[in-house]
């Protein structure tokens, strides 16, 4: 419902007269600009309504990048823009294509990667959704399978049917169990956002924790830790339920957004949240959708299979030692200048209030992805994990806490679907023309002499900075991790299995060192709260410190289990 603000002049409220007009202002769409200071509106989705003396106030375009529409760009240069993207990846492997093939490598393997190298170019500038870029990549080389992706050899044989395996090999991605458990994850999101029980969860950590600023982080914290078990995209979880309610925070303490007054209290809560969605992103094999492409990598490469619970051992001392303090260490790095408020726990028991007790879709909610997550800790043997996902799809569909419609309309799942499963079947694809044995040979041959484990470590510090030229996790995991999984494999006395932990579950932390680096980053960068250069400076930090204690306390704790 609209509220009515009735704006102070001189100790005197204003009301409605004949000097007095009327009008409904859109949220943030607007800040107002008083005689006596700055006023933003809040709260409703509907809008507000503003009795406004034109006289002394005036309407102000908010300066956040969240909220401010886009300047508008001329049509033509828009246009140019576009077409600029779209050309490039064709650019690009049109290039590699006319660049003479490298000694030991064969021509269809090398124009096989050239097409690889153009759909990660596509997916860093993405001209169009993802999904498309990766089918586009698929398709030409079906087509073109003569020259991409058979042999001679194969080609010779008259049983070899040409255009059937072409067409099988396009398509083997959407039968891969890792897409199909990304695919069963993401109804999981749905229904936590539909039952609102994620939105209840983060609400009583808020209210038990939020009257002091520092406990107020480790509730978003927590809140996050909480979600990330059974949303496979930290975007979704950042975007869909953390950032929503911790926007509403800062306003209560007199912080707004692009204001000195954001170092109040804005700036650390955001700082936190991004924080903990990398963190929590480590923490679980599907809490961040690469993670999961990332275990169809290293199986495919390397053989060996890392299962939910492995993954969990694998990072749970440094992921708990983190979530434990990253929100103080913040709290020093980036200090609030508010400590106490009484308001934030108040308004988190009057939103619980107004979603009354447990529904009966929110238990059985409860109850599915429970066990869900018992059966990808320890049933692994006897059920796949996708198809414990699906399962509980099923169990929520006949029980209504999800419905059909929910499941066709849900455009993320699908387009993360379709988009994994074509990159899935290109990186198995560079392993079929044998590219990355190619890779591995000759990456092995330049750290030749290097003690082993120097060597281990030189490839995961290479890998995590790398980072810098990715704006998408995904398209790093696809253009990197299978040539540092062929290069490790091809030195001597690399203990595999420790490698691979080490390289996936880097994936979430690293997305801390740029403002660009993983999914949730805009979304806190663009509210108003984080400056440039405090977003930079503090990822440089926190980058440091991840990367450290994964050196420090993850590598040798790695080596002690597996």
């Amino acid at each position: 419902m609209a509220r009515v603000i009735y704006l102070k002049n001189n100790s005197n409220v204003l009301i409605a007269s004949q000097r007095l007009h009327h009008r409904y202002v859109p949220l943030n769409t607007f800040l107002i600009k008083h005689n006596k200071g700055f006023i933003e509106p809040r709260h409703d989705n509907r809008g507000i309504r503003l009795t406004l003396n034109y006289g002394q106030i005036k309407f102000m375009k908010p300066t956040s990048t969240l909220n401010d529409p886009a300047k508008a760009v001329p049509p033509a240069a828009s246009q140019k823009k576009h077409l600029i993207m779209l050309f490039l990846p064709v650019l690009v492997a049109v290039l590699l294509l006319l660049t003479p093939v490298p000694a030991g490598l064969e021509p269809y393997a090398w124009h096989f990667f050239a097409i690889f190298v153009g759909v990660i170019v596509g997916l860093i500038f993405e001209p169009l959704p993802g999904a498309v870029i990766g089918l586009t990549g698929v398709v030409v080389i079906a087509l073109f399978s003569q020259w991409l992706l058979f042999s001679p050899e194969e080609i010779a044989n008259p049983k070899f049917k040409m255009p059937t395996e072409a067409f099988k090999w396009a398509v083997s991605g959407f039968g891969n169990s890792t897409v199909w458990l990304i695919f069963g994850a993401f109804m999981f999101a749905a229904g936590y956002d539909k039952t609102q029980f994620g939105r209840r969860l983060a609400l009583i950590l808020v209210k038990y924790l939020g009257r002091r600023s520092l406990t107020l982080g480790y509730a978003i914290t927590f809140a996050d830790l909480l979600l990330a078990p059974f949303t496979p995209s930290n975007t979704a979880r950042s975007g869909g339920t953390i950032y929503p309610i911790i926007a509403n925070l800062p306003p209560l303490y007199g912080s707004k957004p692009n204001d000195p007054s954001a170092r109040k209290i804005g700036s650390y809560l955001m700082w936190v949240a991004i924080t903990a969605a990398c963190i929590t992103s480590s923490m679980f094999l599907s809490a961040l959708a690469p993670n999961l492409l990332a275990l169809a990598l290293v199986k495919s490469i390397t053989g060996f299979t890392i299962s939910w619970g492995m993954w969990f051992l694998a990072f749970l001392p440094l992921g708990v030692l983190l979530i434990l303090t990253m929100p103080l260490l913040a709290y020093w790095f980036y200090p609030p200048e508010v400590k106490i408020n009484d308001e934030v726990p108040r308004w988190a028991n009057s939103e619980l209030d107004k979603l009354g007790k447990l529904s009966r879709n929110e238990i059985l909610l409860l109850i599915f992805v429970c066990s869900a997550l018992l059966m990808w800790i320890f049933a692994a043997s006897w059920i796949e994990p996708a198809m414990a996902a699906l399962l509980v799809v099923v169990l929520m569909l006949w029980t209504g806490v999800l419905n059909w419609n929910d499941i066709t309309s849900n455009k993320p799942a699908w387009n993360t679907f379709a988009w994994f499963a074509t990159l899935v079947a290109l990186a198995d694809g560079l392993a079929r023309v044998g590219f990355i044995a190619w890779l591995g040979k000759e990456g092995g041959q330049l750290l030749n002499g290097f003690d082993p484990q120097v060597a281990a470590v030189m490839l995961l510090i290479a890998f995590f900075l790398l980072h810098y030229l990715f704006a998408s996790t995904t398209a790093h995991t696809t253009a990197l991790l299978p040539a540092m999984l062929t290069i490790a494999a091809a030195i001597p006395g690399i203990n595999m299995p420790v490698y691979c932990l080490m390289m996936v579950t880097s994936l979430g932390v690293m997305g801390i060192i740029t403002p660009y680096g993983t999914g949730p980053s805009p979304i806190y960068y663009g509210s108003g709260y984080l400056p440039t250069k405090d977003y930079w400076r503090l990822g440089t930090i926190f980058g440091a410190i991840f990367l450290g204690g994964m050196m420090l306390i993850a590598y040798p704790w790695m080596v002690l289990m597996f």
